[in-house]
């Protein structure tokens, strides 16, 4: 189908198509009759499906007719970074109407966002804590309000911010629509969307897993080794922009200093950063000054790149979704990407259950021409033995090229297990500084 057959306003079609967008992508076609029908909807889907859009568009098609200047539309989202690509979203569609959005986060001052408040933003795009100071101090009128979105439900609760949605929803009135949108569904947030929601629509786009356009693999790598892993990676692997994982801010700013000592083009994004040197290291990524972002899982969320290659976990993640939602920062909207990850003898578990989710064994690669010491990565202690995935078990195609080559198409077929032969990837390359 069309964006047109939806019946939304000429002024809305019209920004669509100068966005380029002609078709609708699942949630999208299932998600914006359910809104504009004025339905509760609880939304489950991987990121980079295009669900901002989803609610975006009902929602400003509503804000065409009744009164303006008031808070009608009230969007909660967990990072600052998912709030400001919400609030484009709504700018971009949004720009041959009257309405105006607004983001409200913690972190600058808080001057600008008020006196958007009083000049009248429609739609308010806020986080959690900055959204409640605000409440505190009297400088927004909640009780207008149309329509709740919850976005990227389960992330506010990994970040603790469940109390504050509740605090928030007593500021609500109590008969207004209320989307819900998750990638998983851990049972706080299943709770609450039972609490929130009135006979809701259910939208669910494929497993609640990583998207089947990403390719997984993992790296069995002494913790000492990683650092020399990575640089030899990206000098023998052709990629276009790169994300890098690591655990804590201290690794990510290290490695990032690192990468750029070595020549790359390379950035960090981590929760000690100013707010406007966060954005200035997210707008250099998008736009292609940057190559290469080493993040925290800050950027799991928020970060609307479609052209990252890859994802790189140098740390593993802590949990199942949290894995889900760092590589969902690759293979995103419709293109494919890869998801590397490297793992000591101790993220055993981890890696299991990452399995479980996938539904299948993560394929184990050796990196050629690393010198590995004394390690071996086939032997590595509950990683290698007895479950290197068969051929047909993992996603992606199976070729034996070495990793310079460029990358074919996908063709679907099983990935042999080559612990020696890593998968192509694509040309060109990561380009260093100067």
């Amino acid at each position: 189908m069309k964006f047109a057959e939806f019946s939304l306003d000429a002024r809305l079609n019209s920004a669509v198509e100068t966005m380029g967008y002609t078709t609708p992508t699942p949630i999208q076609e299932q998600a914006i009759p359910l809104v504009l029908a004025g339905r509760d909807v609880l939304g489950l889907a991987q990121t980079g499906t295009g669900k901002t859009a989803a609610f975006a568009l009902p929602i400003l098609h509503r804000l065409t007719s009744g009164p303006l200047r008031k808070v009608r539309v009230l969007v909660v989202a967990p990072t600052r970074e998912l709030a400001e690509q919400i609030n484009q979203t709504f700018t971009d569609l949004g720009k041959n109407l009257k309405a105006r959005s607004t983001p409200i986060y913690g972190g600058v001052s808080k001057r600008p966002q008020l006196a958007a408040l009083r000049s009248g933003a429609e739609i308010v795009v806020a986080c959690p804590g900055r959204l409640l100071d605000h409440i505190g101090e009297g400088d927004i009128d909640l009780s207008h309000v149309e329509v709740l979105v919850l976005d990227e439900a389960d992330r506010m609760c990994d970040m603790g911010f469940l109390p504050d949605i509740r605090r928030i929803l007593k500021h609500l009135p109590s008969q207004r629509q209320t989307l819900f949108f998750s990638a998983t569904m851990p049972d706080d947030i299943r709770t609450l969307s039972s609490e929130i929601l009135n006979n809701p629509a259910t939208v669910q786009i494929g497993m609640i897993a990583p998207a089947e356009t990403v390719s997984h693999a993992i790296y069995p790598i002494p913790e000492k080794l990683k650092n020399k892993l990575l640089l030899e990676m990206l000098k023998q692997t052709s990629t276009g922009r790169v994300l890098v994982f690591t655990r804590t801010k201290r690794r990510a700013r290290n490695l990032a200093l690192l990468l750029v000592n070595e020549g790359y083009n390379a950035s960090a994004l981590q929760g000690n950063m100013a707010q406007n040197r966060r954005q200035e290291s997210i707008d250099g990524f998008r736009t292609g000054k940057y190559d290469i972002m080493v993040a925290t899982d800050i950027a799991s969320r928020g970060i609307d790149v479609t052209e990252i290659s890859h994802v790189i976990n140098f740390d593993i993640t802590d949990t199942v979704d949290a894995y889900t939602h760092r590589i969902g920062r690759t293979g995103r909207a419709a293109q494919t990407g890869d998801a590397f990850t490297f793992v000591t003898d101790e993220d055993e578990g981890m890696v299991r259950d990452i399995e479980k989710v996938l539904g299948e064994p993560l394929e184990r690669r050796r990196l050629p021409n690393f010198d590995y010491g004394d390690f071996v990565p086939e032997r590595q202690t509950g990683i290698a033995h007895q479950n290197r995935p068969a051929p047909g078990g993992s996603r992606g195609g199976g070729h034996t090229q070495q990793a310079s080559s460029p990358r074919p198409p996908r063709t679907g077929g099983g990935r042999q297990s080559n612990w020696n032969n890593p998968r192509p990837q694509r040309s060109p390359g990561t380009r260093r500084a100067g």
